[in-house]
C-alpha cells in the first residue's frame, strides 16, 4: 500500500462526499495519507445538454479516467451507476463501497391532486429513460421534461414550480443529508415499482490495471458482486443501447426492467459452477430472448 492516496472526483457536492467517504475508508484501514483531487467533466460543463440525446455513457467519468491513466491520481471515484458498462483500456474496477439505499425518491411539490388521474395535470423532470418507462406505467397522462443541474439544484426548480416531480437517487440524499425541501414531499418506491439503475447507491473505485490488488481489499466483497452481475447484463445489452432497462441483485434475487418486457424477478445465487455471462444469456433468454430490443443512441446534440 502506498504511503499517500491521491482520489480523483468530479467537484459536485454529491462527488465530493462520495470522495470523502472513500478517503475515510482507506484512511481507516491503511493510515495512508489520502488527498482529494477534483476535476470538471464534459458533463458537468454543458449543462444544457440533454444527457439522453448525448449518449450520456463516459460524459461524467472520461476526465476521471485520462487523468488516472496519466498518473494524476491512484482511484477515481465514481458513482457506479455512471460508469460506462465497459470500462477504459488500462483500468478495471478494483470494486465498490458498501452500497447504501439503492431505491429512488418521488420527490414532488405538495400541491394536491397533481398525479390524480393518472397525472393527466403533471410534468415530471427526468432524462433518464428507465425512470420515465416507469414513472409512464403509474402515470400514465403526465409529460416529463428534463431538468440538470446537482440535486439542490433539481429540488430548488421543482420547489420553484419548473416541474411537478422528479425522481432523485435515494442514496445521493441520504450522503448529502438532505430528508426534506420547504415546500416538496419525498416518497421513497420500492424496488418492485421502481427497479434502480445498474450500480445505483454503490460507490465504485477505478484503478489502473496494475494496481487492482493494492485496492481491492478495501472494498465490500457483497457490493462488488452485485454491481459487478448487474453491469454484466449492461454490458450484453451493448454499450450503444438507449432502451430503458434497469437491474438490481439483492440478496440472492434480481430485480429487471425493460420497456418492451416490463418487469422480472429470478433467483441469482452467488455460488454458481457457470460463467456469468452464461447466467446473464440464460436470464435475458427467459425475459424473450438474448438480443433483447434494443432502442437506437440518439445523434450527439449540436454545439
Amino acid at each position: 500500500m502506498p504511503e499517500s492516496i491521491i482520489l480523483l472526483t468530479r467537484g459536485s457536492p454529491l462527488a465530493l462526499k462520495q470522495a470523502e467517504l472513500s478517503a475515510r475508508v482507506l484512511r481507516d484501514a491503511s493510515g495512508a495519507r489520502v488527498s482529494i483531487r477534483t476535476l470538471t467533466t464534459t458533463g458537468d460543463h454543458q449543462q444544457a445538454w440533454s444527457l439522453e440525446k448525448a449518449g450520456g455513457a463516459g460524459l461524467f467519468t472520461s476526465e476521471l479516467e485520462n487523468a488516472l491513466r496519466s498518473g494524476m491520481g491512484d482511484i477515481a471515484v465514481h458513482s457506479a451507476k455512471d460508469l460506462p458498462s465497459a470500462t477504459a483500456p488500462g483500468l478495471t474496477l478494483a470494486g465498490c463501497l458498501s452500497r447504501a439505499n439503492p431505491a429512488d425518491v418521488f420527490v414532488r411539490r405538495e400541491e394536491a391532486g397533481v398525479f390524480t388521474a393518472g397525472g393527466e395535470s403533471a410534468v415530471i423532470a427526468t432524462g433518464s429513460p428507465r425512470r420515465r418507462a416507469q414513472a409512464r406505467l403509474r402515470f400514465p397522462k403526465a409529460r416529463f421534461t428534463q431538468l440538470r443541474g446537482n440535486v439542490e439544484t433539481r429540488l430548488r426548480k421543482v420547489a420553484a414550480g419548473e416541474a411537478s416531480a422528479t425522481f432523485l437517487a435515494a442514496a445521493g440524499l441520504e450522503r448529502l443529508g438532505i430528508g426534506e425541501w420547504p415546500g416538496l414531499v419525498f416518497e421513497p418506491w420500492s424496488l418492485t415499482d421502481m427497479v434502480p439503475a445498474a450500480g445505483q447507491g454503490a460507490i465504485a473505485w477505478e484503478v489502473r490495471d496494475g494496481d487492482v490488488q493494492k485496492f481491492a481489499s478495501f472494498c465490500d466483497p457483497e457490493t462488488s458482486h452485485a454491481v459487478a452481475v448487474e453491469r454484466a447484463f449492461l454490458a450484453r445489452l451493448g454499450a450503444g443501447c438507449h432502451s430503458a432497462f434497469a437491474c438490481h441483485l439483492r440478496d440472492e434475487q434480481l430485480f429487471l426492467f425493460h420497456e418492451s418486457l416490463g418487469y422480472h424477478t429470478f433467483a441469482f445465487p452467488a455460488l454458481s459452477p457457470l460463467p456469468l455471462t452464461s447466467r446473464v444469456d440464460a436470464i435475458l433468454a427467459r425475459m424473450g430472448g438474448v438480443n433483447i430490443p434494443c432502442n437506437p443512441p440518439h445523434p450527439p446534440p449540436e454545439t
